[in-house]
């Protein structure tokens, strides 16, 4: 077996949990770890959460690559992703919002049991988006599993910068509070209500001028609404940030290993169209 350089997780450690909606728990993770990554460029950050199963002796330092190369697949880490909500590096916080459901799943359990002191492992992060300063107006569109990067975007966003906003959330409660200096209008959809992110979008009346698109979440969704940007308004693809962070009936590891499949079946479903 070729020898190949580590690349141990980073190891954080929680800080402190929030409660932000009956659905929407707010790990903050700290420790030495956020003094050795550079995050801050996009708002889109996300991180490779490793949680290990119970039971497994994992070698030290804790590599994802090692552990590949000399365990078995039924013994590896479980890996999910998740959008850093917020880096502090002045206050060494990362922020990770984390979509909970009861005791469904790997990810939302952990942290809503998650305490001060309990260790998290992660790789990254990773990110390739930011708002376009020289757009005329931008798009944000997504659901829950978006909300995070659409808040850091509007966050990141300067005074008066004009923004139209649809977030899906299951109900009124979902809400969150978006602080922001721009001229953003945020559209609430209700699942629980029967309203369709796809429609609200659908309905919008376009501002003038150059746009910028971040449409995240479900991939049914996300299919739709690339059509519509793509093929039917003709946005360039370099004005748009757009992919499905999930899809309904799959955990991450299926919607991974057939994402990129079903992201070719897309482009040649549509692009043919966009330029006829």
């Amino acid at each position: 077996m070729a020898n190949r350089p580590a690349r141990p997780a980073h190891e954080g450690v929680v800080t402190r949990v929030e409660q932000l909606t009956p659905h929407m728990v707010r790990v903050v993770v700290g420790g030495a770890a956020l003094t050795r990554i550079e995050a801050g460029q996009f708002t889109d950050h996300y991180i490779k959460v490793l949680f290990p199963l119970p039971g497994v002796t994992y070698p030290e330092p804790f590599d994802q690559g090692v552990i590949r190369e000399t365990l078995p697949r039924d013994q590896w880490p479980v890996v999910r992703t998740y959008t850093v909500r917020k880096w502090l590096p002045e206050a060494g916080e990362m922020w990770v919002d984390f979509v909970v459901h009861g005791d469904e799943g790997i990810a939302g359990p952990w942290a809503a049991a998650a305490k001060p002191g309990d260790v998290i492992r992660f790789m990254g992060p990773g990110g390739g988006y930011a708002p376009d300063t020289t757009a005329d107006w931008h798009l944000l569109a997504g659901d829950e599993s978006a909300l995070p990067a659409i808040s850091a975007a509007l966050e990141r966003m300067p005074e008066g910068a004009k923004a139209r906003v649809f977030v899906e959330v299951a109900g009124p409660d979902e809400e969150q509070k978006i602080e922001t200096a721009a001229d953003a209008e945020i559209t609430w959809l209700h699942r629980d209500a029967g309203e369709s992110l796809v429609d609200a979008v659908r309905g919008l009346e376009f501002p003038a001028g150059r746009m910028q698109a971040f449409v995240h979440g479900e991939a049914g969704f996300v299919r739709d609404l690339r059509r519509f940007l793509r093929v039917e308004h003709g946005i360039p693809m370099s004005q748009l940030s757009i992919s499905g962070y999930w899809r309904r009936g799959m955990n991450e590891d299926g919607w991974q290993s057939s994402k990129r499949e079903w992201n070719e079946q897309i482009e040649r479903e549509q692009e043919p169209a966009a330029a006829a």
